[in-house]
Parts: C-alpha cells; sequence; structure tokens
C-alpha cells in the first residue's frame, strides 16, 4: 500500500506541475491542500491519515500538540533550512524525521526594491487611477538617487538590498546590534553608529533581520518617531519586527510618508484586518519566498527528501 503525502499552502496550486514527482509516485499518493490550516485542530483533523508531510515556509506551526495527533507522521518536510515553529524535540520523541530544503535570496532582494520603488513612485494609486479613469497624476514621486537607504540588517538580503542601492546612486548606511565595519566595509556601506541614528538620517527604512527576542518590536511608536515625515518604511523580513498598531497609528497620522509591507502578524490576513485599508500602505500576500525558481528548489528538493528517506537515508535533515 503506498504511503500518503500532504502538501500543505499550495495557495497557487502549482506543488505538483512545477516539478516532477515521479521519483516517488510510484510509492507516495501526492495529495495538495490550497487551504490555509489556521488551527491545530484543522490540521490535525486534514493531515489525519498522512504518512507525510510537505508545509510551505512558517505559517503552519508543528507543536507537540499537533504532532502527537498525527501518528501516522513518518516525515516532515519544511522548505528552507531553518524553521521556527517546528518543535524538534516532540517530532524526535514521535519518530518524526524533519527535512528541509534549499532557499533562494534573491526573490526577497527583489521584491523588496519591487515594494520600494512601487512606494516612492505612487504605483499602484496612479496605474489604479488609469484604469479607472481618474485623475492624471495625483503623486509627486520620491527621488531615490542621491538620497540615503537606512538597512536594518545587512546578512545576505540586506547585502544585495545594498548593492542594488548603490547602484541607483544611494547613500547606504546599515545598523544591527552586532554588524561589524569589517562586514559593512566589505559591501561598501556605512555603519550608523546607532538604530535611533540610522531612522533619523534615512529617506527610506528597510527591514532584513532575523526575528528573535532582541528584534521583536525592534520598531515601535518611539522608532517611528524618530523617521522623517517624508521617510518610507518597508519591511520584508517578519512582521513582529515592527509594531503593527505602531505603524498604523504613523500611517494615519502622516507622521511618515509611507510604508510597504509583505509580512503580517496573522497570514493569511483576515478580511476585516486594518492593515487593509490603511493609508499610505502598500502591501503584499507575503510573496518575498514566492516565484517559479524558488518553487522549483522547494518542490523539487521536497521530493528528493521523500525519496532518500524512503530509501532509509535522509538527506537535508534539520533540527
Amino acid at each position: 500500500m503506498k504511503l500518503r503525502c500532504a502538501v500543505i499552502e499550495d495557495f497557487q496550486s502549482v506543488a505538483t506541475t512545477v516539478v516532477d514527482w515521479s521519483p516517488v509516485t510510484d510509492d507516495v499518493e501526492i495529495v495538495t491542500f490550497a487551504e490555509h490550516l489556521a488551527t491545530v485542530d484543522e490540521a490535525a483533523t486534514a493531515l489525519d491519515g498522512f504518512d507525510i508531510v510537505v508545509t510551505l515556509r512558517e505559517r503552519v506551526p508543528f507543536p507537540a500538540e499537533l504532532l502527537a495527533r498525527l501518528p501516522r507522521l513518518r516525515l516532515l518536510v519544511a522548505s528552507g533550512m531553518r524553521n521556527s515553529v517546528i518543535d524538534f524535540d516532540a517530532a524526535r520523541r514521535h519518530g518524526v524525521e524533519v527535512c528541509g530544503t534549499a532557499s533562494s535570496s534573491t526573490p526577497p532582494v527583489e521584491l523588496t526594491w519591487a515594494l520600494l520603488l512601487g512606494l516612492a513612485r505612487g504605483i499602484v494609486p496612479e496605474a489604479e487611477a488609469l484604469r479607472t479613469g481618474g485623475p492624471w497624476q495625483s503623486t509627486l514621486g520620491a527621488d531615490l538617487h542621491g538620497r540615503t537607504l537606512g538597512l536594518l540588517g545587512l546578512g545576505k538580503i540586506g547585502g544585495r538590498v545594498a548593492r542594488v542601492g548603490l547602484a541607483f546612486g544611494m547613500d547606504v548606511v546599515a545598523w544591527s546590534r552586532n554588524l561589524t565595519k569589517e562586514r559593512t566595509d566589505e559591501v561598501g556601506v556605512g555603519l550608523a553608529d546607532s538604530k535611533e541614528d540610522l531612522l533619523g538620517s534615512s529617506d527610506f527604512v528597510s527591514v532584513h533581520l532575523a526575528l528573535g527576542e532582541r528584534t521583536r518590536g525592534l520598531i515601535g511608536a518611539a522608532e517611528l518617531a524618530r523617521m522623517r515625515p517624508t521617510a518610507y518604511l518597508i519591511n520584508t523580513s517578519r512582521a513582529a519586527i515592527v509594531d503593527t498598531d505602531a505603524l498604523l497609528a504613523a500611517l494615519d497620522a502622516g507622521t511618515i510618508a509611507g510604508a510597504a509591507t509583505d509580512v503580517f502578524d496573522v497570514e493569511p490576513l483576515p478580511a476585516d484586518d486594518p492593515v487593509r485599508t490603511a493609508p499610505r500602505l502598500l502591501a503584499t500576500p507575503h510573496l518575498g519566498y514566492v516565484s517559479r525558481a524558488n518553487y522549483e528548489t522547494y518542490y523539487g528538493q521536497a521530493v528528493e527528501d521523500i525519496r532518500a528517506f524512503l530509501d532509509g537515508q535522509p538527506v537535508r535533515r534539520l533540527g
């Protein structure tokens, strides 16, 4: 009898077509789920009777409570090689192997610039006005050349965002708690004296930090108040790094020129969430990792992980 594999969070219904699953289909039945599993009860009900689960990013947690309710589960494949919502200790106790895949930093870098440029030039309201017969030119675009781009974080993604900023002729500065001058010199950007200095001197602030206890709520009301009224904030990292209520208040009051975000405290975003109607906010439904090449990597390596597990030689083990 074939094993059963659930592929969850397949919102675009492309998981089984973007790559070739034939290396495992003789042994495994593939079932995809396009709907979000929002609670432990929903996940436990949907995934009951599956031996393998392929999960996308960190949207569906796998705590001990859920793992205990999936007695048949033997392999959990997560996209990426880091996952903060899987209880690895519980997985080991329940005999569940956890494996990952590679993940490219290119898509989030490109989306960061799509959001920054769209925000700076008013692309969404101008395009919508053109399509609906609205006013011909209603915004005044913000220039990039000669302006200051402040980066909170200068890791793999932040470093690549910085180089694009330099190509636009921007002055780029960066800050994080452990950032060194050697790293900023390597990228060719300035090292801000402090978070406050970066916020107060930047025309565009872009967040590229991992979420942890030291970064949760890093940008709150006091930090937003330090930003220039003509400045913009872009967050493609993790929602909890920026206090959402404080950001909405700043946008409502017009104390910053605008913001763009691809990440939210609850995903998918509830239909009545105030983020959906906030002024001066450009928001996208967590598209940072969503590209054909990345999906080919995620699902292609998921197939490899499943095949290796079936052959008794698991690869890319996590936890």
